[in-house]
């Protein structure tokens, strides 16, 4: 059964590592927004995922060559899915700021991530009738309220600023555009829960292998990721070429590198607490995914709040509603 305690435990650290990847980001000068969210991309999809899984994985191509292909390539679409979700994610903080831009995109992929696979599995009637199943499913729908508590909060706060404010905040704010892009990110994020699923095969063999209880969901996570990194790879090169912004790499202060390093650093951390996380929460395991994405939309939103004021100047009902 492993430890649900224990798990939720290591979901609020990964959810405070991923609330906290895009703060790097924000001190970043003179490089576009497709060259640091790929070079972020590099360290957190490609170079710390399979670190992680090559030193927690006593034998990485064991372990591939005895997984069903199936199961890859199902991982790997799915993370290429979810790429797409995470690439649209980056622009709803470029749309809507960190608090408003956690909360609504985060909420539409807390509802499809943590419902579909039970649903798809034919297992959400089970669910449905067991007491835990109850409270998890209660805990969605309390989201979901707090999700339009947000965004109406977030509406009151565009009525309420000047131009001039909501710039000085969200230089590109823009709720329409935000919120278009947060339901579009929420939902193929969601992929990310799938590819979970699909990926179980390739845990199991991991265990098998030697691999400890608490890293078995290594090697699934350097898959999907790998999806991921695919999706913005293609999308954010076009952008340099389109916008001639290729030469950022080789440009602008050093320490952008060092930036880019932390944020994709901290952005891979979620998904290594998660896979620990997931391996104590038993029967319970569909729920990491609701778990883990309340507690980023939290200290997203926290990390809005109290460091980028990004709610300064709005009214008092207006704060208080988010």
């Amino acid at each position: 059964m492993g430890n649900p305690f224990f798990g939720v435990f290591l979901h609020a650290i990964g959810g405070f590592s991923s609330a906290s990847f895009y703060i790097p980001l924000r001190r970043i000068k003179q490089w576009a927004w497709e060259s640091y969210w790929l070079a972020q991309g590099v360290m957190g999809w490609i170079i710390a995922p399979w670190v992680a899984t090559f030193i927690t994985t006593p034998n990485v191509v064991g372990v591939f060559a005895e997984s069903p292909l199936k199961a890859i390539g199902w991982t790997y679409l799915y993370g290429v899915l979810w790429g797409i979700g995470a690439l649209t994610f980056g622009l709803s903080m470029r749309y809507l700021g960190f608090s408003l831009g956690y909360a609504l995109t985060l909420g539409f992929t807390l509802s499809f991530g943590t419902l579909m696979p039970p649903i798809y599995e034919g297992r959400f009637g089970k669910l449905a009738h067991e007491g835990y199943g109850q409270v998890i499913l209660g805990g969605i729908v309390l989201s979901l309220i707090g999700l339009g508590l947000c965004a109406v909060a977030g509406a009151r706060k565009e009525r309420e600023l000047t131009e001039e404010q909501r710039k000085s905040t969200v230089q590109d704010y823009s709720l329409a555009k935000g919120l278009l892009v947060a339901i579009f990110a929420g939902v193929l994020s969601a992929c990310f829960a799938f590819g979970i699923a699909a990926g179980k095969p390739i845990a199991e063999v991991a265990g098998r292998t030697g691999t400890h209880e608490l890293y078995v969901n290594n090697p699934v996570f350097a898959i999907i990721v790998a999806g991921g990194f695919t999706t913005n790879l293609i999308f954010c090169l076009g952008l340099n070429i389109k916008n001639r912004t290729m030469k950022d790499y080789v440009s602008g202060p050093a320490v952008n590198y060092f930036l880019v390093g932390s944020a994709g650093l901290l952005w891979y951390m979620q998904f290594f607490f998660y896979g620990m996380a997931e391996t104590q929460m038993g029967e319970l395991g569909f729920a990491s995914f609701a778990i883990h994405m309340a507690f980023i939309i939290v200290f997203g939103n926290l990390w809005g709040i109290l460091l980028f004021k990004e709610w300064s100047g709005a009214k008092a009902l207006t704060r208080n509603l988010v």
